[in-house]
């Protein structure tokens, strides 16, 4: 008997690992055409295109000159294939340790210190303090912001961090952290440790450069 479940729904149901080449493709084809469904217009663009491989080297034109495809459909298999050759490149570059308050300051003050409004970012680091990802976990307005140890554990857990830093700016200008920066960090701090992913620093940053590491200034325990 015929497979009468497609693969929109075999993947919902037991994951995209569990589909073939050719449901992969489907899925991003999205539809078929008059007198071609989906299922066969997938299985002629990888026969046309000489399977994957020819389908990851094939460009947008190329693929919406193929049978059942189009511009729109050729440009969505085209940008699937360029996000796997960006994360290829982006998991095999070497990985920069975060050495020190002084560097995160440097990276985040011209990217968050001159903003009207707080933003806060979870750095997640490895065993050696390289850097796994940074998320933004709340944005406020000009004299603070909410977010709950869940939330930034959350971010940090989904990296796969050994241990995180925060980082957040003052619109007012002055690093010194409040007293409700230092309640939350105190918090979060303490959540860390159940879970064993430590929280290693909290830095204030500003538009001019100025910073207030809260490890350096005996906040952090």
């Amino acid at each position: 008997m015929a497979d009468t479940v497609g693969p929109r729904d075999r993947a919902l149901s037991n994951g995209l690992g569990s589909l073939a080449d050719v449901d992969l493709v489907a899925l991003l084809v999205g539809h078929g055409v008059r007198g071609r469904p989906v299922m066969r217009v997938a299985e002629q663009v990888l026969e046309y295109a000489g399977g994957l491989e020819g389908l990851a080297r094939a460009g947008p034109a190329l693929l919406g000159d193929m049978p059942g495809m189009g511009s729109a459909k050729a440009l969505r298999l085209a940008a699937a294939f360029e996000l796997g050759r960006r994360l290829q490149a982006r998991l095999a570059a070497p990985r920069e340790p975060v050495g020190s308050p002084a560097e995160v300051a440097a990276c985040f003050a011209p990217r968050i210190g001159g903003l009207d409004h707080e933003q806060m970012w979870v750095l997640s680091l490895d065993g050696r303090n390289r850097l796994r990802g940074s998320r933004r976990v709340a944005q406020g307005g000009a004299h603070g912001l909410a977010v709950s140890a869940r939330e930034i554990l959350g971010a940090a857990l989904s990296d796969g961090a050994s241990g995180f830093v925060l980082v957040h700016n003052h619109p007012s200008g002055s690093p010194e952290p409040s007293d409700e920066d230092v309640s939350m960090t105190a918090i979060v701090a303490e959540a860390a440790d159940i879970v064993g992913v430590p929280l290693l620093d909290h830095v204030v940053v500003t538009a001019s450069g100025a910073y207030t590491s809260m490890l350096d200034e005996g906040l952090l325990c």
